[in-house]
Order: structure tokens, then C-alpha cells, then sequence
């Protein structure tokens, strides 16, 4: 946990001090984000958890097919997991905090009791689902997923979750609806990071709807086989592997299928440097920091980066005829 982990400030550097509208916060940011992950993760001492202090999944389907097969459709890596102290302890959650070792402690009181989520839109069933009612859509599956953060660090998640498909399929999309637009919860007393002008609140953010009825496509309930904690997006979250961790929208309350492209709180903030679709793509590099290599949470020096985080083969005919520099 000693060794220098040889990330240069630009690549990890978080893109809001970079902006002068946001002066008022450089230097909460500066101490509470730079200096920690300029060390990266390894140099800080105390995490807040051990584990995730969550229950047990009951019903959670581990797939009985090979390994092999399950690698060839995507859902399962095989490397070595990201073990759970990182993944509890290492998080991007401005809701709470800009500080990723202070996300752990910001949300340890969030209580998801009684939580719902708005499904509607374009769509001939609009339905509030409550945990139980969309858990009761489809047992909750493992996936076990990279996922690569813009700011170039990485980790292999054991994921729990609904795909996203069961969702939308319960509520019949109609043929206008072209995109999913998805929001978070909205209650700065619950989730102090909200009273900071750092973003614009709600978090939002949105697929296509084809990207969103891939099967690799997740609203993730959980991780190492628990429902998931508060400093990892719970009650429910999107994942969607190819993409960069910021499309993975927090503790959703709101789902809506629209025939326009929806905004999405990064590509509205800094439309330059994120754009919607936020695919992994080690040729296109932040205009402040390369996207060829990664630091994977755990190991020593860095790794070549993976087209499409390492889901080309399942997911690049969705982008057939695109040009990724310009759809970045």
C-alpha cells in the first residue's frame, strides 16, 4: 500500500477545479479530492467500513453456465476481484461528498426505507416500482463487470442487479421513445453534497434505448452478494460496463423514455470534455489527460486500456457507422 502509484496529477485531477464558475469550491475540493488521489487511494489509512454493514441478497442468481460462456456474453470477468474494502471506500458520490475516502462517512445514515422509482414517459404502463415490485420483476443476477472511471482508475465489481430490459419491457415503451432519461434523488438534508454548487442538481443522466435494453445493461440492487451500501449508489443504480463509471446515475428515483436526447449532468456542465455517450475508448483522450492506460485499485503500475472497457464484441454494433470522436 506503500508504493507510489506512478498516476500523473493530470489524469486524476477532478475536472471542477478547472472551472472558474466553481472558484468557491477549489479549495474544499483541493484538499478533500487532489490530495487524495494524487496518493490514489493506496496512501490513505483508515477506511471508513471493513464491509458493507448491508444485508445478504436473498434469491441472488449466480449463472450456472460455464465460464467460459458467461465471458463470452460479457457477464463475468475473469480477473481478479476489486476486494469490497476498496469498492465501499473508494467512491465518486458528489451527492454526498467531492471527496472520494469521505463518501463512506457522508452516507452512512442514508435510509432508503420505503423507496420508489417513477417509470414513465413514452411508455403505455407507467409504474412506480417499489424494491420489492421491481425485484419481483426478475431474481436479482451477479455480474461480475469492470468498471473504468474517467479519471482512470479502475475495479472488477461483483454487481447484483435487474437487467435494465425487464424494466422497460413491464412498461411498453412506445415506438416514439428513442431515449431513457434517468434521475437521482433530490434532498440536500439527506445528501449534503446537494447544498454545494459543484453540479447542477438532480444528478441526471440518459442511453439510448437500445443501449438500454442491452443485456449487459444493469440496475444494480447490490455487490459481493449484499444489497448495496449507501456510498455505492443505494437503494439501486445504473451500471453499464462499456461506458465510463459517471453514467452509473445513483439512487434513481426516476426513469423517463423520451424521443429527444436527455441531458446529462456532465456533458451539461462541461459539454467539451464529456460527451453523451461516455463509451471507454483508449483512442479518445480527455482533453486534459490520455485514456490509453488505467490504474486498476489494487495492483501495481498501469494497464492498457480496453476499447469499450473490454465489451467490443458485444457491444460495437451499436455504434455501427459512428464516428467515436466526434460521439464520444
Amino acid at each position: 500500500m506503500s508504493t507510489d502509484p506512478k498516476i500523473s496529477d493530470a489524469e486524476v485531477t477532478p475536472p471542477e477545479l478547472y472551472f472558474n464558475r466553481r472558484q468557491i469550491m477549489r479549495a474544499a475540493i483541493a484538499l478533500g479530492t487532489v490530495g487524495a488521489t494524487v496518493g490514489i487511494y493506496r496512501a490513505f489509512k483508515q477506511p471508513a467500513q471493513k464491509e458493507a454493514n448491508t444485508a445478504a441478497i436473498e434469491g441472488l442468481v449466480r449463472p450456472a453456465d460455464t465460464d467460459a460462456n458467461l465471458a463470452s456474453q460479457g457477464f463475468k470477468v475473469d480477473e481478479p476481484l476489486t476486494p469490497e474494502i476498496d469498492i465501499i471506500n473508494y467512491n465518486n458520490f458528489y451527492e454526498f461528498t467531492t471527496s472520494k475516502e469521505g463518501v463512506a462517512r457522508a452516507a452512512a445514515n442514508f435510509k432508503t426505507e420505503g423507496w420508489k422509482i417513477d417509470v414513465g414517459g413514452l411508455v403505455d404502463k407507467p409504474t412506480t416500482f417499489t424494491m420489492d415490485s421491481l425485484k419481483a420483476l426478475s431474481p436479482p443476477e451477479e455480474r461480475i463487470y469492470r468498471m473504468r472511471c474517467v479519471e482512470a482508475w479502475s475495479m472488477v465489481i461483483p454487481w447484483a442487479g435487474i437487467p435494465l430490459a425487464r424494466i422497460l419491457e413491464a412498461v411498453q415503451p412506445q415506438s416514439a421513445a428513442k431515449y431513457v432519461a434517468f434521475e437521482t434523488l433530490f434532498d440536500p438534508v439527506r445528501m449534503p453534497g446537494q447544498a454545494s454548487p459543484v453540479l447542477d442538481w438532480p444528478y441526471v443522466e440518459g442511453l439510448r434505448l437500445d443501449e438500454a435494453m442491452h443485456p449487459l445493461t444493469l440496475l444494480a440492487t447490490g455487490l459481493y452478494g449484499k444489497e448495496l451500501p449507501p456510498q455505492d449508489g443505494a437503494p439501486v443504480r445504473l451500471v453499464v460496463p462499456w461506458k465510463y463509471g459517471f453514467k452509473g446515475i445513483k439512487s434513481i428515483v426516476k426513469i423517463s423514455l423520451l424521443a429527444d436526447e436527455p441531458p446529462t449532468s456532465w456533458n451539461r456542465f462541461a459539454p467539451h470534455e464529456y460527451g453523451f455517450f461516455a463509451n471507454v475508448n483508449p483512442e479518445v483522450d480527455h482533453p486534459r489527460w490520455s485514456q490509453a492506460t488505467e490504474q486498476r485499485i489494487g495492483e501495481l503500475g498501469r494497464r492498457k486500456t480496453l476499447m469499450f472497457n473490454g465489451y467490443e464484441e458485444q457491444v460495437a454494433s451499436l455504434y455501427t457507422g459512428m464516428n467515436l470522436r466526434k460521439f464520444y
